[in-house]
């Protein structure tokens, strides 16, 4: 501010310049990340990985899908039909009133049909949209679920990798699904890279739970914290589920919870997975629990062939109980406080690359702020220079 005089950029210059300088504002970002892992700030290596919603500059009714089109289809031919109904009433009657009222139905009416036929012709270019959604003001903006029953917004899925000593953010992504479900390796892998180490302990929700995924991680050195969903049918109708039986390695076999055991019988693939499946008929027809384990003939347990790897994660979530409350404190907090400098409002840019380049400057201008709060300005200023 010395410097300059006390100039100050009006804002044009200032959305110019976060319009132009997109890639260098990244890789800004990025290297201040670098000089964080210089200095030393990453004492241990491990990470907390979460999503977060963010509204996009695109309002709900400007965001397409069939089944919104449907209904916005439906409740316009209800009005026409009504208005038509109050048409036909109107000409029935006499007088200047009833001739005014009748000119004002007959326009309302061919706004709802110039309606129906812009709808119309959304639906052909949602049907031709590759996910099934068109938005008009950011095209990249899609319609997300969030923890409010019922509720949604327009926007993008931010992702965030937040390190356990400092609670600076190492690593960032903006994504266009709603789903965490296949976020989690490459998060890891860039949370990795960033802290230059060679293994890391990633902790994530349920929402990242995903086989493939964990065998990912797995693979590149990243040891997963995930609880696993309970999606189990049985159990929720009150019958064993698959984690009351219990595997053993070296015979191959299911123990079922009568104490039978169950023979691998088939494999099969599904959607690219290889699935082992076990069951024992003549055990389970002589088996005086089959009502609390099965309506069928038999109970079959499927087995994924790296099962092995969820098998161990499992182990490891059973032995670290605070795992989830430590990812809690870690990762929420940092998208609280970017929300909270943002106000309730939306990504002020439209387009996936450039909403990227909006985020990386809220999270440098979060990391500065810790890192300022952890060594003070003159010692960060240092570090910069060196």
């Amino acid at each position: 501010m010395w410097l300059t005089g006390r100039l100050a950029p009006d804002h044009k210059t200032i959305a110019d310049f976060r319009k132009d300088n997109g890639p260098a504002i990244q890789a800004a970002c990025a290297q201040f990340v670098v000089l964080c892992r210089e200095i030393g700030l990453f004492g241990s290596a491990l990470v907390a990985i979460d999503g977060s919603k963010f509204k996009a500059v695109n309002t709900r009714d400007r965001n397409f899908t069939a089944n919104k089109l449907r209904k916005r289809l439906e409740q316009v031919a209800d009005h026409v039909v009504g208005y038509l109904r109050d048409l036909d009433t109107a000409d029935r009657q006499e007088g200047e009133a009833a001739e005014a009222r009748s000119g004002r139905l007959k326009e309302k009416i061919e706004r709802l049909r110039e309606q129906m036929r812009m709808l119309e012709a959304m639906e052909v270019r949602v049907a031709a949209s590759p996910d099934g959604q068109v938005s008009v003001t950011d095209p990249d903006a899609r319609s997300m679920a969030t923890s409010g029953r019922g509720s949604g917004i327009v926007g993008y899925n931010v992702q965030s990798a937040v390190e356990a000593e400092h609670h600076l953010i190492v690593a960032h992504d903006v994504v266009m699904t709603g789903s965490d479900r296949e976020q989690l390796a490459a998060m890891a892998a860039q949370a990795k890279d960033a802290m230059g180490v060679e293994t890391l302990d990633a902790l994530a929700d349920r929402g990242y739970f995903s086989g493939e995924e964990i065998l990912a991680c797995e693979a590149m050195g990243v040891t997963s914290y995930v609880p696993k969903p309970l999606t189990s049918g049985a159990k929720a109708n009150g019958r064993f589920g698959k984690q009351d039986f219990v595997y053993l390695p070296d015979q191959d076999v299911y123990r079922c919870p009568s104490g039978a055991l169950l023979p691998r019988r088939m494999t099969t693939i599904e959607k690219g997975m290889t699935l082992h499946r076990y069951w024992d008929r003549a055990s389970c027809q002589a088996c005086a629990l089959k009502a609390l384990c099965t309506p069928s003939v038999e109970r079959r347990v499927t087995r994924w062939e790296h099962e092995a790897v969820i098998d161990a994660l499992q182990r490891r979530m059973d032995l670290t109980p605070d795992a989830m409350r430590l990812r809690r404190r870690l990762v929420e907090h940092p998208f609280g406080t970017i929300k909270a400098w943002m106000g309730s409002t939306h990504f002020q840019m439209k387009r996936l690359p450039n909403v990227k380049t909006e985020i990386s400057l809220h999270v440098l201008a979060y990391n500065l702020k810790r890192v300022i709060a952890i060594l003070g300005a003159k010692r960060l200023i240092a570090a910069i220079q060196n």
